[in-house]
């Protein structure tokens, strides 16, 4: 198996990431201790409220009214202002200056890649163990009607890299994954010469 990809370190926002390594350090202190890592049983996507507890659960789509950087953007929920979205298991490069954070190498490009992808679409959003960030964010999976998967598609096209933030890990290998391929074919933000 190749492991190249645990000692590479990606620059975001002025700052070196060794994202994979953390996350294969934390996934085998839990495998130590007898851990498993499963999805959730009770984290359903966004399910219709108004449907029969005994049906299967569909999903609701939620219209895209803003998109505010490469991993985060807002839904209509039904309030006044909306539901702000942060995307599980990726970080996207810094757009904008802000008090220790400066903007990052492929950020605009991460932020106008979603913008493209996600303005004026619906989209589905899936939860894992926990549903909010400690900034009141929900914290979701995205799917578009298409079926097409957000996040990954932000790791494939190197938009974003690798964030695993325990207890939400489901796709955290299918996006250590994709995230290799695309560092090692220079897609997006790994294309820059080192």
């Amino acid at each position: 198996m190749r492991l190249s990809f645990l000692s590479r370190k990606v620059a975001c926002a002025g700052r070196f990431y060794s994202l994979p390594v953390r996350f294969v350090l934390r996934l085998f202190g839990l495998m130590a201790l007898g851990c498993s890592i499963q999805a959730d049983p009770g984290a359903e996507p966004d399910a219709d409220p108004g449907a029969d507890p005994g049906a299967e659960h569909k999903c609701v789509y939620r219209a895209v009214t803003k998109v505010v950087d490469g991993d985060t953007f807002w839904i209509e929920d039904g309030s006044p202002k909306g539901l702000k979205v942060r995307m599980i298991g990726i970080d996207a490069p810094e757009t904008r200056r802000s008090p220790g954070k400066e903007i990052g190498y492929y950020g605009p490009e991460a932020k106008a890649y979603l913008q493209q992808r996600l303005e004026g679409q619906k989209v589905c959003l899936e939860y894992d163990v926990d549903r909010q960030d400690r900034y009141g964010r929900a914290l979701a999976y995205v799917f578009m009607e298409d079926g097409s998967f957000v996040n990954a598609d932000l790791i494939r096209g190197g938009c974003a890299v690798l964030l695993t933030m325990a207890p939400n890990v489901r796709y955290a290998e299918e996006f250590a994954r994709l995230q290799a391929e695309a560092r090692d074919e220079g897609r997006g933000l790994w294309g820059r010469g080192e």
